[in-house]
């Protein structure tokens, strides 16, 4: 049997501390900006819109425990379940999702900037409290994450860009037979579509910006066999603005 395994990679919905800048200053967790209302808005209409176009279902969502990208899904989630069309065969029940520190935020002061974040490089989370904010039932426990703790502060720019991809990848080469959408943060978007769209130049990714990642997926005799991953482009703008130049080989004379 030959199919696709589709695997989205989206960017959380619009924060909080972008819009109220006084926020961080008596917030407990500074770092960890809930959405703002638009944010919360535009997750799930996000999520809508994946619905309407696909003709297929999204079997699992793993998320950043970031609160942004947990509220984001939250949404996403919500939307994934509320409209009968070419996606109804989604059975509800079976919709899982996971926390995976894979996909958090870049562990430096690029991202997070020095005056919020923890002076002790603790960025605790509570992970039952967040697992509670998804409908009962949901959250897959037997799921072992690729990442069993957060990144270390102080990861350079390209061990980040490293990690968002060995977790894409990872989380896929895991469930092959399933279609995965993966909530994260602005880096991990550019460098997942930088990585598979070669010779692209990302220049602005929008709060819920997605990307497409598909593969061919073969099985025969219980063994699974995938092929490349491809970019779909199908979709029209998804949020991301990007140039493509592909690098041309002059031909010898």
């Amino acid at each position: 049997m030959d199919s696709y395994q589709h695997v989205f990679v989206m960017r959380h919905g619009d924060r909080l501390d972008n819009f109220d800048p006084h926020w961080a200053a008596t917030a407990p967790r500074p770092w960890d900006p809930p959405l703002f209302d638009a944010g919360v808005v535009r997750a799930f209409g996000t999520g809508q819109r994946i619905l309407t176009q696909s003709t297929f279902p999204i079997h699992r969502v793993f998320v950043s425990p970031f609160l942004r990208c947990i509220l984001t899904a939250s949404e996403v989630v919500a939307a994934l379940s509320s409209l009968p069309n070419a996606m109804s065969s989604i059975d509800k029940p079976k919709l899982k999702v996971a926390i995976e520190y894979g996909l958090c935020e870049m562990m430096n002061s690029v991202a997070i900037w020095p005056q919020v974040s923890p002076r002790d490089g603790n960025f605790d989370f509570n992970i039952s409290d967040l697992e509670a904010m998804f409908p009962e039932g949901m959250v897959d426990h037997n799921v072992d994450p690729i990442y069993k703790e957060m990144p270390k502060w102080g990861e350079t720019i390209e061990g980040c860009r490293e990690r968002y991809v060995e977790v894409v990848k990872a989380l896929a080469d895991k469930y092959p037979t399933e279609n995965l959408l993966l909530i994260t943060h602005g880096e991990g978007l550019d460098t997942i579509f930088s990585n598979f769209f070669k010779d692209a130049t990302v220049h602005e990714v929008d709060y819920c910006a997605y990307v497409e990642l598909r593969r061919e997926v073969s099985s025969k005799d219980g063994d699974v066999e995938t092929g490349e991953y491809e970019v779909v482009l199908s979709h029209g703008q998804t949020g991301i603005r990007f140039s493509h130049d592909p690098v041309v080989i002059p031909t010898p004379v």
